[in-house]
């Protein structure tokens, strides 16, 4: 079932009826879903499909002309081109009299087997762009590579494209569709274990429970993700060890750069190289508090849940599991779950938070969302909010979310107008997210302030 991708679906489409040359770069972590979005795309169209792999250069050469002669002569030949120029002219020339799309997928393959590729198509391209029909999609997991060597100035390819396409996890909107099967209190459970990666969500079953779901992935020895985030991390990064020692770190709670050194046994400057790497990898993200471009303050926290999931819990039951004792190490993991969902619900209201914007509901017009902390001068202790976005220097919101099966009181609303008070907005909204709804006081002060949003869960999932 192919779910999401209606945006990126849409831009494809609109550079393919063009009519003219077009040049798509599609790129993005690996297991999320480039090669199935190209397939749907070229489905209903004249194209030429080729995967590249990690060999030399005249295996890929070999496979290339397959693909070429089987889309030109409808039958499957040993026959090859000389090199990798002739080949590629043979379909710009053939796009002279149709439009026809070239979809390489895994190009990193392919142009790191011949060096001499990318110069080959930026060659190819000056020379047909202007009579060509062709549309060329240049596809690859290997981010790094397809940012510094397509997309980078200095790339041969820089200037040729048309569009880029990063394609990132489904929201959890997207990920709802999927689940549909599922209470709406597992999506978000299952959302929070997972995550928005296609192929993770392939691993879920909507028809079973949270619990058997968890047992027969992350706690199954034999699993697709039992041993993901180790696997993926040989494939993208030359010392996946001290990555993972990194990730360990940030996941059993160290935030700041200073703690996350100490642990792992590296200097700062080792792990802040590292950790640049996982940022562009989409695992981990640096936080500043709100409106604080640099800041002493800087944390670092795991961005993918699965990673966050898996490192959370697995990691420290691997024993466990390893010896099939997944009802156990479930057991370990249950009494935890309803904390670890705190941030994928603040997650959840940042997503809804963007929707009322982009459809005109929003009270504040923000720009960018995030989290605050700092400290209180009031009190003299530090203290955080979970959401912030700013209209101007005049207007604001804040937002406090709530994963819990208790109803939201007047206590937690009157710490959110407290803590807003630390700044100097005019114009002041408050939104308060609850899991479980909020309690008869809690509603009659928002109704008496005027300014506050009282958000449940229910209501996310209407919008």
């Amino acid at each position: 079932m192919f779910i999401g991708r209606d945006k990126e679906l849409k831009a494809l489409n609109n550079l393919y009826n063009s009519g003219k040359f077009e040049f798509a770069v599609i790129y993005g972590r690996r297991r999320i879903g480039k090669t199935e979005l190209i397939k749907q795309f070229i489905d209903d169209k004249n194209a030429i499909y080729f995967m590249g792999i990690e060999s030399n250069a005249k295996l890929n050469l070999e496979n290339l002309s397959k693909s070429i002669l089987e889309y030109n002569s409808g039958i499957s030949t040993e026959t090859s081109f000389a090199n990798f120029q002739v080949a590629l002219e043979y379909v710009f020339q053939l796009a002279e009299k149709e439009r026809i799309v070239l979809a390489v997928d895994e190009y990193p393959y392919v142009a790191r087997s011949s060096k001499s590729l990318a110069s080959t198509l930026q060659l190819l391209i000056d020379k047909y762009k202007d009579r060509s029909k062709l549309m060329i999609i240049l596809c690859g997991s290997s981010m790094s590579y397809m940012e510094d060597h397509v997309l980078a100035y200095k790339a041969p390819l820089y200037g040729r494209r048309t569009a880029q396409l990063k394609l990132l996890p489904f929201t959890f909107e997207e990920t709802c569709s999927y689940l549909r099967g599922m209470s709406d209190e597992d999506k978000a459970l299952m959302y929070g274990a997972v995550g928005g990666t296609p192929q993770y969500l392939l691993q879920i079953d909507d028809q079973r429970s949270v619990e058997d779901n968890i047992k027969n992935t992350y706690l199954n020895p034999t699993s697709f993700l039992y041993e993901e985030p180790t696997n993926l991390l040989k494939q993208e990064v030359r010392e996946p060890a001290i990555y993972n020692a990194i990730i360990t770190a940030i996941a059993t709670g160290a935030s700041r750069m200073a703690d996350i050194s100490t642990k792992v046994g590296e200097n700062t400057s080792v792990c802040t190289n590292y950790i640049k790497n996982l940022i562009s990898l989409g695992i981990v993200q640096k936080e500043t508090p709100y409106g604080e471009r640099a800041s002493r303050k800087t944390i670092y926290s795991i961005s993918d849940n699965m990673f966050r999931f898996w490192y959370r819990f697995v990691l420290e039951n691997n024993s466990i599991i390893a010896r099939g004792a997944d009802d156990l190490a479930y057991k370990k993991i249950k009494p935890f779950f309803t904390d670890y969902m705190g941030k994928v619900f603040e997650d959840i209201a940042v997503q809804y938070l963007w929707k009322l914007l982009l459809t005109g509901q929003s009270p504040v017009e923000f720009t960018s969302l995030g989290r605050w902390w700092g400290n209180d001068p009031r009190t003299r202790s530090q203290t955080e909010i979970d959401i912030m976005g700013e209209q101007d220097k005049n207007t604001a919101f804040f937002a406090e979310c709530k994963w819990t099966n208790e109803k939201v009181d007047l206590s937690v609303l009157e710490t959110l107008v407290q803590r807003s008070e630390l700044f100097a907005y005019k114009n002041v909204h408050l939104f308060l997210f609850a899991k479980s709804g909020f309690t008869k006081g809690c509603m009659d002060k928002a109704a008496e302030l005027g300014n506050v949003n009282l958000i449940t869960y229910a209501d996310i999932l209407k919008n």
